[in-house]
């Protein structure tokens, strides 16, 4: 840390009262340095997160030709979510007063990422927030602060539809309460968190019946996505040998994360391959490693 020195007063030339509210000035601006700093740097992380992990700009940011429209960044997403019982956009989420979550507390804020309830009700289940319950409290308030950082944009979007019971949606064993500093030092537990805030199991994880399961058919795969260049399949990666990534070395494997490009070489689906030019690409080598990790104990499941 580096303090002009010239702002504070030399001491020795001023009386004693003067003295006294020279240091307690010194004292103010050591604190108002070191404040900043800390919030910097919780920002920062908070960037990290959203990026390259929760991939939030793929719900709650426009699209244009050529990607994100970032000049309007976090004003709501293009995509229409329709199921049964709901039909959404991402919301606005950013610091505007009116059009977004300006006007939110903290409390409201969190809310909404780790319950899925809004100021106005629950929110529609395609809004994650089973996968954020394992969030540290630390990363929590470091997304808030980045979000509240945010350039405020004034976008309106049509009221969530609700036409059934909204329920929200199981979370990975594991990752159901927040995680503490110390479970991410374990490398496994860290992949587990990491896993479960990239949202990986919601895409890769079998259905029983028409609803994702979990405990029975984690990493299993067959989740299909409509997109315009065609049908896709979610892809088996638990450690099955022929079925899952068994036999993927794990180079191969982050290479898939990272690039979205397959063993073959061939580029992965549309829905991978932009999350991880987009998102995952951004991560660091540490959480690539760990992340690879655990899905490597994922049981063989077919």
């Amino acid at each position: 840390m580096q303090i002009d020195r010239t702002s504070i007063p030399n001491l020795l030339f001023l009386s004693q009262g003067s003295r006294l509210l020279a240091i307690l000035g010194a004292i103010f601006t050591i604190f108002a340095f070191l404040s900043a700093s800390a919030r910097g740097e919780e920002i920062t992380r908070g960037r990290y997160l959203v990026e390259a992990l929760m991939a939030c700009d793929n719900c709650h940011t426009p699209r244009g030709p050529d990607g994100y429209e970032m000049s309007l960044r976090f004003s709501g997403g293009s995509q229409v979510f329709s199921e049964k019982d709901y039909t959404v956009r991402g919301s606005n989420i950013s610091p505007d007063q009116h059009a977004g979550i300006g006007a939110w507390s903290d409390t409201q804020i969190r809310a909404a990422i780790i319950d899925g309830v809004g100021p106005t009700g629950r929110l529609a289940p395609v809004m994650p927030s089973e996968s954020y319950r394992a969030l540290t409290p630390q990363d929590l308030q470091a997304i808030i602060d980045f979000l509240r950082a945010a350039v405020p944009v004034s976008a309106s979007l049509p009221p969530q539809q609700k036409r059934g019971t909204l329920e929200p949606r199981p979370a990975i064993p594991g990752a159901e309460a927040p995680f503490t500093d110390a479970d991410l030092s374990d490398r496994l537990k860290r992949g587990l968190y990491l896993a479960s805030l990239a949202r990986c199991m919601s895409c890769h994880t079998g259905e029983s019946g028409s609803a994702p399961d979990p405990r029975g058919r984690l990493g299993a795969g067959g989740k299909l996505f409509r997109t315009p260049a065609g049908v896709a399949v979610a892809s088996n990666i638990t450690s099955h040998p022929t079925k899952g990534i068994g036999a993927w070395t794990d180079e191969e494997l982050k290479r898939a994360i990272t690039h979205g490009i397959g063993r073959n070489g061939a580029p992965l689906a549309p829905t991978m391959a932009n999350l991880s030019r987009a998102h995952f690409s951004k991560m660091t080598e540490e959480d690539v490693d760990a992340l690879v990790a655990w899905i490597r104990t994922l049981p063989p499941r077919e």
